[in-house]
């Protein structure tokens, strides 16, 4: 790689400032929202999952008063089955904005455990599902038409999630495929749980000042966005279909083993999605990684290529890659369903994460830290040697070692630590990106506990950094650069900028002005001598 590994230190002047935060909504219902966030509290409480008893004999002495306190109001519910377990059934009853925040813990194993990740992650496909005869209406209403007209056959739901549930059809031409069809209701419940999350980030931000350089409100509006375009199922059929490109794509150029199954767009409604059937079996079957001839290792790996494919190469990625959007079928190959989330980096993002990504790769924390300064994530009062310093300090126990001998939780204490003296802000325009690659690093870990995400990343980052930075893209930039000069310079001879004519106009002094201004001076000094004459001869 050569000069790609000691690009020359940047110039201050080009430290720019990160993109604004998205704007906060504000609270529609204030008096509303508050009361379901004390109904949360209660809910999670009655399940003992507030601040379950399994951890009371780990909390400092003062908190333990606290904690009994709260356990005085555990239910029947709060009795049973294991703290994952409590914390998945309070979710199921705190509606799709809980449930979406539950599928973000159930991918990290590595911190919470297996067991807990494992009851937790029946949040994703294994809710109780509204009635077919409910279904049929729902997409008779949306599509406009009899189900018989479109579907030979409709069958029972397969799966619920948060926010839709799936059911096998058959169309007239025999091809197999599934409706997803959102939930009714669902809008308003989810209107009044962002409501809620966006009091509680005034609250966290207000009361908790540590939790300020997090953003709260920035990634409260981040996350309802992404959840308004879920509600829509013509943008997710749309994702679907540019998803598909990508990925087909991805699998011809660059050997990716992703693919997405085609739209039906005649069975594509505002609440309806309708799309071909995938292969595989999903990953939230145990059987699974039991099949014939499948490779867990490399199934592992091709998942954090995938992303990281979609991501850099394209700049679009499917932001909610975890098992239960995932089917798998030997050797190693992967479908992938549910577009509701699609993240997007522009080509700043893009360098961004490859620089990062590829610094600690070559263990150049000075390219890495050279790069949040330029990207504008840390302030430039700081230093940049200072900031290198503290990223080697973190990220040298952890290269090269195996997932099984490093502490997530600790990693990302000292992450918290070192950005909070930085005064670094979590950017609101890369918490999908964030998100989506914890959720890729908890799905190849639960097939390889010990599996290198750094080693399955290497390829997809160098081919990147090959590509956008080598030699030859220099030479493509400079020749782009060139043809757009020679443009610009064509336009300027065929439409030369017009001289522009300045007229100056001079505006002459009043004779009657002249005339009161000499009078008066002349009255001035006669005065002045008359005084002074009287002044000599006394």
């Amino acid at each position: 790689m050569g000069d790609l590994t000691t690009p020359p230190p940047p110039d201050p002047a080009t430290f720019r400032v990160a993109p604004a935060a998205p704007k906060a909504v504000p609270v529609r219902d204030p008096v509303g929202a508050a009361w379901r966030l004390m109904g949360w509290g209660s809910v999670l409480a009655r399940h003992d999952a507030l601040i379950p008893r399994e951890i009371t004999p780990l909390l400092p002495a003062w908190v333990r008063p606290i904690a009994a306190f709260v356990h005085l109001f555990a239910g029947r519910e709060g009795r049973e089955g294991r703290p994952g377990q409590r914390l998945g059934k309070a979710f199921e009853h705190l509606g799709p904005v809980a449930i979406k925040l539950g599928q973000v813990l159930a991918t990290r194993a590595d911190i919470f455990g297996g067991e807990f990740a494992t009851d937790l992650g029946r949040l994703k496909d294994k809710l109780a599902p509204f009635p077919t005869d409910q279904a049929r209406r729902e997409i008779e209403r949306s599509l406009g038409r009899p189900v018989d007209s479109l579907f030979l056959d409709f069958g029972d739901p397969i799966g619920a999630a948060s926010l839709a549930q799936a059911h096998p059809a058959w169309l007239a031409d025999g091809r197999k495929v599934a409706v997803k069809i959102l939930r009714p209701g669902v809008e308003r419940r989810v209107a009044r749980g962002l409501d809620s999350m966006r009091l509680a980030a005034r609250l966290v931000h207000r009361f908790v000042p540590v939790a300020r350089r997090l953003e709260p409100d920035a990634f409260v509006e981040t996350i309802a966005r992404s959840m308004e375009l879920e509600l829509d199922m013509r943008l997710e059929a749309a994702a679907a279909s540019e998803m598909k490109d990508i990925m087909d794509k991805a699998a011809s150029e660059d050997g990716a083993h992703m693919t997405a199954p085609g739209v039906v767009w005649d069975g594509v409604g505002k609440r309806v999605l309708t799309l071909e059937w995938a292969n595989g079996m999903p990953m939230t079957d145990p059987q699974c990684i039991e099949q014939p001839g499948l490779d867990k290792d490399a199934l592992a790996d091709n998942v954090v290529r995938a992303f990281l494919s979609q991501a850099l190469d394209y700049g679009a990625f499917h932001a909610d890659l975890h098992e239960g959007n995932l089917f798998a079928s030997a050797p190693a190959e992967l479908t992938a369903v549910d577009f509701g989330i699609v993240g997007r980096l522009g080509p700043g993002e893009r360098r961004y994460l490859a620089e990062i990504l590829w610094g600690f790769l070559q263990r150049d924390y000075p390219r890495i830290a050279r790069v949040h300064f330029e990207a504008g994530y840390v302030p430039p009062n700081h230093s940049v040697e200072a900031f290198a310093q503290a990223l080697r300090a973190v990220g040298e126990p952890v290269i090269g070692k195996q997932a099984s001998q490093v502490s997530m939780g600790r990693l990302l204490g000292q992450l918290f630590e070192i950005t909070a003296l930085f005064d670094m802000h979590l950017r609101p325009e890369l918490i999908l990106l964030q998100k989506t690659m914890v959720s890729v690093e908890g799905v190849a870990r639960r097939l390889n506990p010990d599996h290198d995400l750094w080693a399955a990343a290497r390829p997809v980052v160098e081919r990147w950094i090959l590509r956008e930075l080598g030699p030859r893209a220099q030479i493509r930039d400079g020749v782009r650069e060139l043809i757009s000069g020679a443009r610009a310079l064509s336009r300027l001879v065929q439409d030369p900028p017009r001289p522009e004519t300045v007229v100056i106009q001079k505006y002459g002094t009043p004779a009657w002005l002249v005339v009161c201004i000499s009078v008066a001076t002349s009255a001035s000094l006669a005065a002045l001598l008359l005084s002074i004459w009287s002044i000599i001869h006394r």
